[in-house]
């Protein structure tokens, strides 16, 4: 339950959709259960695509990638510890420089890496709003495959 007399937690996010050939990378963590897309808070200094390349490195260990399209942004609205959290976040859709996924990094401990198709990865996401950014990443996908803006 909220306690509708404290501050919410105000931060801004950025994360990205990392995409191989037609499969997409989630993270699976065993505590809390979740299935997550990788993001995380922008640091002092840096650009939200920045913050999206570093974040996919740090929690999957794939590197060597680059933005294919910025997905805009959203804010998420959500109650933790029964304080309100107000985050604002920017997602990318990612791929591979080169083509093929390079590990360059263990993933961070609490996340184990998993390529799914599309569909599956919808399925499998736990949060509603990290399965509209799969939607847009998708889209976004599809056009760059056609070669269209």
């Amino acid at each position: 339950m909220e306690d509708a007399s404290l501050e919410p937690i105000i931060y801004w996010s950025a994360g990205g959709v990392l995409v191989a050939g037609e499969r997409v990378l989630l993270l699976v963590r065993a505590a809390p259960a979740e299935i997550r897309l990788p993001k995380g808070h922008i640091d002092p200094g840096e650009s939200a695509a920045e913050t999206a390349l570093r974040e996919v490195e740090e929690e999957s260990g794939y590197g060597h990638l680059e933005i294919v399209r910025d997905l805009g942004s959203q804010e998420v609205h959500f109650v933790l510890a029964g304080r309100p959290v107000h985050r604002h976040e920017r997602y990318f859709l990612l791929r591979p420089a080169g083509g093929v996924p390079t590990m360059v990094s263990p993933p961070e401990s609490q996340f184990t890496p998993a390529w799914v198709g599309w569909a599956e990865a919808e399925e499998q996401l736990t949060f509603e709003a990290e399965k509209e950014w799969l939607r847009r990443a998708r889209q976004a996908w599809e056009r760059e495959q056609a070669g269209l803006p």
